[in-house]
């Protein structure tokens, strides 16, 4: 994997709290506290063998208050944004003589407090929210309505996911659970189907049995309320085969420490709700946001350790509060990984860093070291349908060292 560094530090030295790329073209959204959305292009510079630059392109203000979320639609003329209070702003591209702008097309009002996360569907015509008040929100985004209230956490929604063939939406709460919802669809006249969610699964804890097996105990998969971030946002792959879920807080055995680590929970396995189909433990700071490319790459046949067998390669992302690990399913360990030795003070300015299109924050005047496999990115490949795999018959534990 090769990769170049990209430096935005704008955002009047507030800290950059959401990103997103442009499904089709290169164009960069930012969110921050200083209430701003920013609009960077960027071009990768691989034609001309350079290094990733970033040109500033417009502001979008209209919040007033920190931007926490910001997700492009799938036909990537919609822009959502969630930001503290309950704002929720739906954005539209419109065409002019003189160019291109992002006009407001909707206020989605409802939540009565910050909106953490958001997540479109793959139509584009529904939009899912989390929130401080403890609820997700389905959204008529045409309406501009509420479409469906999701209620069942007991605290704040601090990340959501749309299933990419409509199937499920997933919830993650730091009520130490995460929900896994299934659309049952309700008949309204005219023969129309009406999406209606219902909760299928709670994902909450964990068995263990004692050594001797002379008895087992239960033990929470999540961090609690505790963990220090407002985000624990998670991510179904583009082929809609696993669901990558963040803040896990793992025990080997009922004696041991707890350890940090992310779970992957297989599609074809939900019922499984206590075993996941993989962990990936090893980091010193507890995982936070997680995000699979969107692309499915060809598959480069130098590994054989890799944790399913597909016949492609999916890339994705798992974020600490210090460190960024990047894995792909052909191998087991990580294929690239940034640490940062130093705490990213509250009250400085971030930097946002590229590595392949895949994008993190860290402080300013602060450069991450980075260790990575050399490998030539592979071509991207279309998927077509979910993979069924089958449910793996122990946990596999990719080791990722993260050092102190």
């Amino acid at each position: 994997m090769r990769g170049g560094t990209v430096q935005i530090n704008w955002h009047r030295t507030k800290p950059v709290l959401a990103l997103d790329f442009h499904p089709i073209s290169g164009l960069l959204a930012t969110g921050g506290a200083d209430f701003d959305i920013k609009l960077w292009l960027i071009n990768s510079g691989e034609a001309q063998k350079k290094i990733p630059t970033a040109s500033y392109q417009n502001s979008l203000s209209h919040h007033c208050s920190a931007v926490n979320a910001l997700h492009f639609s799938e036909s990537g003329d919609l822009l959502a944004s969630g930001a503290d209070g309950g704002e929720l702003i739906v954005w539209k591209l419109n065409s002019t003589e003189t160019g291109q702008t992002w006009k407001v097309l909707k206020n989605l009002s409802f939540h009565h407090k910050d909106v953490l996360d958001l997540q479109w569907s793959p139509d584009s015509a529904f939009l899912i929210s989390g929130s401080v008040d403890n609820s997700c929100i389905i959204w008529d985004v045409n309406k501009g309505s509420v479409h469906q209230l999701l209620d069942g956490h007991f605290h704040y929604v601090q990340g959501v996911a749309w299933d990419p063939f409509t199937k499920y939406v997933a919830s993650l709460s730091s009520d130490r659970t995460c929900r896994v919802y299934i659309n049952k669809p309700q008949t309204k006249t005219k023969g129309v189907e009406k999406i209606n969610y219902v909760c299928q699964h709670v994902i909450a804890k964990t068995e263990h049995q004692s050594i001797d097996d002379s008895k087992s105990s239960k033990n929470h998969l999540f961090h609690d309320e505790t963990l220090p971030s407002f985000f624990r946002r998670l991510s179904w792959s583009p082929d809609g085969s696993f669901l990558l879920v963040p803040a896990g807080s793992d025990k080997i055995s009922p004696a041991s420490d707890a350890v940090n680590t992310a779970y992957v929970f297989s599609r074809k396995d939900f019922s499984r709700q206590d075993a996941p189909a993989l962990m990936l433990p090893g980091a010193s700071k507890p995982v936070v946001a997680v995000r699979f490319c969107p692309m499915a790459f060809s598959l480069r046949g130098s590994h054989s350790a890799g944790f399913c067998k597909l016949p492609y390669r999916l890339i994705f992302a798992v974020a600490t509060l210090n460190s960024l690990y990047i894995y792909d399913t052909e191998s087991a360990p990580p294929i690239s990984w940034l640490h940062k030795k130093d705490r990213v003070p509250e009250n400085k300015s971030p930097i946002i860093e590229k590595r392949e299109d895949i994008m993190i924050e860290t402080p300013a005047g602060k450069k991450p070291e980075v260790e990575k496999n050399e490998g030539k990115q592979a071509s991207p490949r279309s998927m077509s349908t979910p993979i069924s795999n089958k449910p793996a018959k122990r946990r596999i534990i990719p080791m990722a060292i993260d050092p102190k």
